[in-house]
């Protein structure tokens, strides 16, 4: 859909608890994601960043239909998210987790967990699914012969890669990505980095980047939303945000990265 973001978040909120005690006694509610409105670009980058417990994985787990918001609107290619069924959803929207090995049915192979998108989002039948594979494998630069071993048999980066495949088998306009790179290590971290930008050249999809860490971010992100307690403090382009942060809590996390040192606001 020219013209059209393919996702846009208006006042979104999300709400945990609340309600009433045995007692009658009215129970505070605690809103984990408070007013959020961001808009995110066809082909680009949006990173979130902020301590951990600031609201980035609630948000993640609602932009991708796991939780619904208790107030505000998601927009998917200007259409609101409650408006799709499950499949129609994720064939727009997929999801890359931060657990490679954990995410990834240890009972299946490869072609298995590849296949499974294939046959239930793209409806593809075993011929095609079989030739599919094999394009999603070289995609995500692995070898052929992996596509019949089992996910302990790989490292951690290899298995994101296989995770970054599953959710390339849906062909969807939107990956997000939560903390997809945390529990590598900072070589393999850097692959995985620049494989997501070749991917993005390649087939124009648009990331939501979800980290705590701000060096990752300004790796590989266009434009940047800081978050704190469930709030945008900050937002602007990646190299606005690095070089001359506007709000305290933003020069604070950049300040506590080595080699990251903001010009004085």
């Amino acid at each position: 859909m020219s013209g059209v973001a393919p996702l846009e978040l208006v006042d979104v909120v999300r709400e945990y608890g609340g309600g009433r005690s045995l007692f009658g006694r009215r129970l505070p509610a605690h809103r984990a994601v408070d007013g959020v409105s961001l808009t995110l670009q066809q082909g680009a980058t949006l990173g979130i960043v902020g301590e951990s417990g600031c609201g980035k994985s609630t948000l993640a787990r609602m932009i991708v239909g796991l939780l619904p918001p208790t107030a505000g609107h998601i927009l998917i290619d200007n259409r609101p998210i409650d408006q799709f069924d499950r499949l129609s959803l994720h064939r727009k929207v997929q999801m890359v987790f931060q657990d490679p090995l954990g995410s990834l049915n240890p009972r299946k192979t490869v072609r298995q967990v590849l296949e499974i998108p294939l046959r239930s989002l793209r409806g593809m039948h075993a011929p095609a699914r079989r030739d599919r594979v094999q394009e999603l494998m070289h995609l995500v630069s692995l070898r052929a012969e992996f596509i019949d071993r089992y996910p302990h048999e790989f490292s951690g980066g290899q298995c994101q890669r296989i995770g970054i495949a599953r959710a390339l088998a849906a062909e969807p306009e939107i990956i997000v990505l939560d903390e997809p790179v945390s529990a590598l290590d900072v070589s393999v971290q850097a692959q995985v980095l620049r494989l997501l930008q070749d991917l993005q050249a390649r087939l124009g999809v648009a990331y939501l980047f979800i980290s705590h860490d701000l060096a990752v971010v300004e790796a590989i992100a266009d434009t940047v939303a800081v978050m704190q307690a469930g709030r945008i403090v900050e937002r602007g382009g990646a190299a606005q945000i690095f070089l001359a942060p506007q709000h305290a809590y933003t020069r604070e996390l950049i300040g506590a990265i080595p080699g990251l040192s903001a010009m004085p606001a």
